[in-house]
C-alpha cells in the first residue's frame, strides 16, 4: 500500500520508540515537506489512536517510513 505522502521519508528502525516521539518526528517530517495540515490531521489522529500499533500503522499509511 502506497502511503497518503510517499515523498516523505521518516527514520523509524534503530530510534527510540516512544511513541510521542515517533508522532513528533512524522509531524516534523510533514511540516518540512510543506504538509502543514496534513501534520496537524497526523498528529491529532495518532493521539487519539488506541495503541501503539494503530500508532505505528497510521505512521505507514501516511509517510513512507524507513
Amino acid at each position: 500500500m502506497e502511503p497518503k505522502y510517499p515523498g516523505v521519508n521518516v527514520q523509524l528502525s534503530g530510534e527510540d520508540g516512544n511513541v510521542f516521539l515517533i508522532i513528533s518526528r512524522v509531524s516534523r517530517a510533514l511540516k518540512r515537506a510543506g504538509y502543514d495540515d496534513a501534520a496537524k490531521e497526523f498528529s491529532a489522529a495518532a493521539m487519539k489512536a488506541p495503541s501503539y500499533d494503530a500508532v505505528l500503522r497510521l505512521c505507514m499509511e501516511t509517510v513512507n517510513v524507513i
